[in-house]
């Protein structure tokens, strides 16, 4: 799948909002149904969701995903029903108890799919896995058996503190995440590696703190996440920034990986006076990926 670094949230029940948020420069928009919709206005935001897929088919720059409401409640299925017509390039899925529920959706997505002549398989989805108080228990749960549908995790935060009863997330001091949640990103981060998805950054609220965001993200790269998620299309550029390779990194990928294939067969050379191994060119080798694919 195609590696996607910004994903912006837009209220699925505002044509205004979506109109707009189709020129921004977001790789994916996540079309909501969940907390920016009113529960009367639902049926509402279903039918523009729906019509707003329909009236956009070419996702070639930019994908449209779709946020359900959570699979223990009565309107996921309502939701699924009403936007799977549209084929939206993916199902956000929000308080995941384990990978179960991201099976059973990929179960409700084949039998749709089916009934609107799309391809098995084509809808993707990624699971906001951090969401509830049994989530940080069964992360294991993804390393056993999960569908294939599954491109990317992200985690929650808000959702997490009001799930864990705790009044904040953030360090009184620091101003940093406070440990539960630390532990949460760093689940989710080590679980999308081993199982070889998209792992996603979680939102940063204060979205006029673009400097505060630039630093977080900087912070997710740094430790191997390749995405984020936008609450405000004004973090979209920000964060598309922060994820794009500079050409400084760039140039000295290609130089760990002509020296290597200069020599092959050798599993640690130097280069400016540092040793280099293997990780170094697999990492050398993800930015140059990375790079041609945002070409």
């Amino acid at each position: 799948m195609k590696l996607l670094r910004s994903w912006l949230f837009v209220p699925g029940d505002s044509e205004k909002k979506m109109e707009k948020a189709r020129g921004n420069g977001a790789d994916a928009l996540l079309l909501d149904l969940e907390d920016s919709v009113a529960d009367d206005r639902q049926e509402i935001a279903r039918k523009m969701v729906a019509e707003f897929l329909a009236a956009n088919p070419d996702r070639s720059a930019q994908q449209l995903w779709v946020r359900i409401n959570p699979l223990d409640t009565e309107l996921a299925l309502p939701d699924l029903a009403a936007v799977i017509p549209g084929a939206p390039d993916g199902i956000i899925l929000p308080k995941v108890y384990s990978a179960a529920e991201v099976n059973r959706l990929s179960d409700f997505l084949l039998a749709l799919e089916a009934r609107e002549g799309l391809a098995q398989g084509s809808t993707k989805i990624l699971s906001v896995a951090t969401e509830t108080a049994a989530s940080l228990l069964t992360f294991d749960s993804y390393l056993k058996d999960v569908s294939d549908r599954l491109v990317g995790l992200t985690w929650g935060g808000e959702d997490l503190a009001a799930a864990l009863g705790a009044s904040t997330n953030r360090h009184p001091v620091t101003g940093d995440y406070d440990d539960p949640f630390l532990l949460a990103r760093s689940l989710c981060l080590a679980t999308a590696r081993a199982i070889d998805v998209q792992a996603v950054g979680v939102v940063y609220v204060d979205f006029r703190d673009l400097e505060g965001l630039e630093k977080e993200c900087l912070r997710d790269r740094r430790s191997g996440f390749i995405g984020k998620v936008a609450i405000h299309p004004a973090q979209v550029e920000v964060i598309n920034r922060a994820f794009t390779p500079s050409e400084d990194e760039i140039a000295f990928a290609r130089r760990v990986v002509d020296i290597f294939e200069k020599n092959p067969g050798v599993g640690t050379i130097g280069l400016d006076g540092k040793m280099l191994d293997m990780p170094h060119l697999k990492q050398a080798r993800n930015v140059i990926a990375l790079v041609e694919q945002l070409r």
